[in-house]
């Protein structure tokens, strides 16, 4: 593996291992879940209360999980996790081999796996910057952003449906062994400083810490707010994509997972071509152009009966959401000291993840009441205003992405 990074550096191949282990693990437990739900209860709020149990923790406890994850080791915590969340998955695994799997024991499994994420992705977040050079981080973290493309959302799902065919147990098996291994692979990775010690305080304290630094930086706070609204309003109206697929645009469940390949192959494109694009044109440009493309993305698929229209829109949402996603995280890198990191971080994913799941919560009922298309007249329109009321704010972030020494190709 370390030949693969020669410029990224060994550590850097560990945590590149321990994440494509983990999202395989993660796009088969995706897959998995809801048939293993399906096959318990046909109630649609049932299905869809098992997504909500792990996204749930994010809109809890990620302020706290930021908070502690620059109190403690973070590499002992992201391992300590990892255990605890195999251990859960192995619990699930005996239930469902046992035959007296529940609805409620996998809704508590899931939560217990959203509340791990809360902690280990904040901590391990402080990784990257710290294992990889300043001018690398846009090829350490589009290295990072493939694979999840390429594992979680190429392979890991039809794996995950098969093996559930081949026994319902097996799925959740092979999340439990990559938690581990994930573990170890972590436990194995040098150069993470140890945090700063720091007076002990009320954990308040600390977190109000992290809310007033972001909110003081005005080109992070405005990238927050941008994903909460646009997250709420994205996930609304993609929580029915299924339903819209089949009476919009009168796919069948086979066209319906042909259509879901398309995140996938633009996704795999804008990870690739991220860290030249990022050297090439300026991110302010990058990250406006982002916001047009999503109301371009919403209106269109408002508009349009065409599948293949569709999919070549979505191709092109995914290509942005990939650049998008490593600028932002880029920013994030080089702005944050690594001291406030996970407390700032924390910050940021309950704005960005506790947006996506209330978008969730609220889709359902929109398309209930006012039919599928609504909620993507609705993205429209909120993008639009959105991407009207940043323009101006986004102008800094060419100058604080290039403030290290641009990296070579």
């Amino acid at each position: 593996m370390r030949a693969l990074f020669p410029r990224l550096g060994a550590d850097f191949s560990k945590l590149w291992t321990a994440s494509a282990v983990s999202n395989l693990g993660d796009g088969v437990t995706m897959a998995a879940g809801p048939l293993l739900v399906a096959s318990i209860t046909t109630q649609p709020a049932a299905v869809a209360g098992a997504v909500f149990a792990q996204q749930l923790p994010w809109l809890l406890f990620a302020l706290i999980s930021g908070a502690w994850a620059d109190r403690l080791d973070r590499r002992r915590l992201v391992v300590t996790v990892n255990l605890i969340r195999a251990a859960a998955m192995a619990t699930l695994v005996a239930a469902v081999a046992g035959d007296v799997v529940t609805v409620p024991l996998i809704y508590a499994v899931f939560f217990v796996l959203g509340t791990g994420e809360t902690l280990a992705d904040t901590a391990a977040s402080a990784f990257v910057p710290a294992l990889v050079p300043a001018e690398r981080l846009p090829t350490a973290n589009a290295w990072l952003g493939a694979t999840f493309t390429v594992l979680n959302q190429f392979a890991a799902k039809p794996l995950g449906a098969w093996l559930f065919v081949v026994a319902a147990a097996v799925p959740f098996g092979v999340n439990a062994l990559s938690f581990a291994a994930s573990a170890a692979l972590v436990a194995g990775i040098g150069g993470i400083p140890a945090p700063e010690p720091r007076p002990r305080r009320p954990l308040r304290t600390d977190i109000a810490e992290g809310i007033r630094w972001l909110w003081q930086h005005r080109l992070l706070r405005t990238l927050a707010m941008t994903m909460a609204f646009g997250n709420v309003v994205f996930c609304a109206a993609f929580a029915t994509f299924v339903l819209y697929a089949f009476e919009r645009l009168g796919l069948s469940r086979l066209g319906y997972g042909v259509l879901l390949t398309a995140f996938a192959v633009g996704g795999l494109a804008g990870t690739v071509t991220a860290p030249a694009l990022i050297r090439t044109v300026s991110a302010t440009a990058l990250l406006r152009a982002g916001l047009f493309v999503e109301v371009v993305l919403h209106a269109t698929l408002a508009l349009t009966r065409t599948p293949w229209l569709a999919a070549a829109m979505i191709v092109v949402f995914s290509v942005h959401a990939a650049v998008w996603g490593n600028v932002v995280t880029t920013l994030r890198q080089r702005s944050i000291p690594g001291g406030l990191y996970g407390r700032a971080a924390g910050v940021y994913s309950l704005l960005d993840l506790g947006g996506a799941a209330l978008g969730s919560l609220l889709g359902g009922a929109v398309a209930q009441a006012y039919g599928i298309t609504a909620t993507f007249w609705t993205a429209a329109a909120a993008m639009a205003v959105i991407m009207l009321l940043t323009w101006r704010a986004l102008g800094p972030a060419t100058s604080t992405l290039r403030s290290a020494v641009p990296e070579n190709a």
